[in-house]
């Protein structure tokens, strides 16, 4: 077939919902296509990233053959804090992967089959460079011990709780099917009060549940991966928070993207 101009595919795309008798365009119309190339579902790829990290941190905590010296293999560490780490950052992935299956409502909207790879290796390096230190057999417990862990790991399950809540707040907002748009506004669940104050609440407990884990591990990759997560989540709460703001006349001008008063 002939190649697409790159001119003819400017045009307006057409939602889903869109009928071809209502649009206006006469009794003809010329429709041009896109080849978008090989595609891949959003919650296949919410899958991918999360079930990698998962497996990866398990074969550092197991000590598998080739990772660490040979007398270590298949050892179990003396730390405490390693053993609540590895079930923290295990149930945070699981939490995941199954809000993923049960809980998020995916549009029918696509990602390249090519960007996986991009998404896959910061999630996946990142579980394994921090599952690398943290169970290593020389790894150094926190500076101030396990009043540092107790503290950390409460930060970490409230966090973790909070986000939950967020999701199922956002699930409720809309019902399946429906494609009218609503302000996200607290419930009667305490953990969502925080949408008083910011756009995206789930991005701000995810912050929190990584800050915890850094502050539990005491770990520097942890720290690394935090930042770089911040980063990116300030960019989509931006977003996300610019997106409301347009499409709402009423939006509430308190809320900040993430962080309250803050950004």
């Amino acid at each position: 077939f002939k190649p697409l101009y790159m001119q003819r595919e400017k045009g307006k795309p057409l939602r889903d919902e869109e009928i071809l008798q209502e649009l206006p365009v006469g009794t003809t119309a010329t429709f041009y296509f896109r080849d978008l190339g090989a595609q891949i579902s959003w919650g296949t790829v919410f899958l991918i990233e999360c079930i990698g990290p998962l497996v990866i941190y398990l074969l550092f905590y197991f000590r598998l053959p080739l990772i660490y010296a040979p007398k270590y293999e298949f050892t179990a560490s003396k730390h405490l804090v390693v053993h609540i780490a590895c079930v923290c950052h295990s149930f945070h992935y699981m939490k995941r992967i199954l809000e993923t299956l049960f809980v998020h409502r995916f549009s029918h909207g696509t990602m390249p089959l090519r960007n996986i790879f991009k998404n896959c290796s910061y999630h996946w390096c990142f579980a394994a460079w921090m599952a690398y230190y943290i169970n290593h057999p020389l790894y150094t417990p926190p500076y101030y011990g396990e009043k540092q862990v107790k503290a950390a790991l409460a930060v970490f399950l409230f966090c973790q709780l909070g986000s939950f809540s967020i999701h199922m707040a956002l699930r409720n907002l809309k019902l399946p099917g429906c494609k009218i748009k609503k302000i996200p506004y607290p419930t009667k669940n305490p953990f969502t009060w925080i949408f008083a104050l910011v756009s995206c609440p789930n991005y701000t407990y995810e912050l929190g549940s990584w800050l915890g884990f850094t502050l539990m591990t005491q770990c520097l990759p942890v720290l690394f991966f935090t930042v770089v997560g911040f980063i990116q989540m300030t960019v989509w709460a931006k977003g996300k928070h610019r997106s409301y703001l347009k499409e709402f006349k009423e939006y509430p001008t308190l809320r900040s993207p993430i962080l309250p008063f803050i950004l």
